[in-house]
């Protein structure tokens, strides 16, 4: 909940992974907050029914079927989120698939998939939405992982993905920072989400290679997550650019 805080009136945001998780939390909360929202989502229904939520609720929102792995869709839904909000000032790239396995039973197939949704998704959205951040100052805020702190077993794809958007999000904070655009990243871990509940063990798993992941309190929802966003997308957070914020219970502590 926003607690009444309406720190993002008349900004515009499009949240990538929208339908579900991390990402729908965010596109409450900022709507929440006073965003026009821009639902962005590979399952474009459950982007639609969230869209028509936030707009029953009094936010100017639209959905936007959209895999942002592929360089042509995330372009015409950039596009197309800029021309029905009037622009664009918060970017949240939330978008991200996960799959565990041993490593040397890993195929290429799958591992360029992780790549290419996780790392190159964030890097197409951000370079589509960039031109329209600039003109009047923005935000990004790119959703990382613990996994790229703290190694966690059976997830090379996604450790090495996620490693990349922080990477990605310095290279970005330097580059545009004197731009207006400020970029930073929050790294969840002991997040309950849809991918977190399809966590399944591979077959001869040690089990005890999971207490490296686990949060030093407790397990908590996506909003606790959406909160720190909803913090990095506002003025509150005018002096932070080029951050790692953990959202994680102390697990990498």
């Amino acid at each position: 909940m926003s607690d009444g805080l309406r720190r993002l009136e008349d900004r515009a945001a499009l949240v990538t992974g929208a339908a579900s998780g991390i990402g729908r939390a965010t596109c409450e909360r900022i709507a929440a907050e006073g965003a026009r929202v821009a639902c962005v989502d590979r399952d474009g229904d459950a982007a639609e029914a969230l869209a028509k939520e936030l707009v029953e609720r009094g936010t100017d929102a639209i959905a936007l079927a959209c895999d942002v792995s592929s360089e042509d869709q995330v372009d015409r839904a950039v596009d197309a989120a800029v021309e029905h909000l009037g622009g664009l000032h918060i970017l949240v790239n939330s978008a991200g698939i996960l799959h565990f396995t041993h490593t040397h039973e890993e195929t290429l197939e799958r591992w360029n998939r992780i790549l290419a949704v996780n790392l190159t998704g964030t890097f197409l959205v951000c370079r589509a939405a960039l031109p329209h951040l600039q003109k009047d100052g923005g935000s990004i805020v790119n959703v990382s992982s613990t996994a790229a702190l703290r190694a966690h077993a059976w997830a090379a794809a996604y450790s090495a993905s996620k490693g990349g958007v922080q990477a990605l999000t310095v290279e970005l904070a330097i580059e545009y920072g004197r731009q207006g655009v400020r970029t930073n990243c929050v790294c969840p871990g002991g997040i309950t989400t849809p991918m977190h509940d399809s966590f399944e063990l591979p077959e001869g798993a040690d089990p005890k290679l999971l207490q490296r992941i686990m949060p030093f309190d407790r397990m908590r929802g996506p909003e606790d997550c959406a909160g720190v966003i909803a913090f990095l997308a506002s003025d509150d957070a005018a002096h932070v650019n080029g951050e790692f914020v953990r959202v994680d219970g102390a697990m990498c502590t």
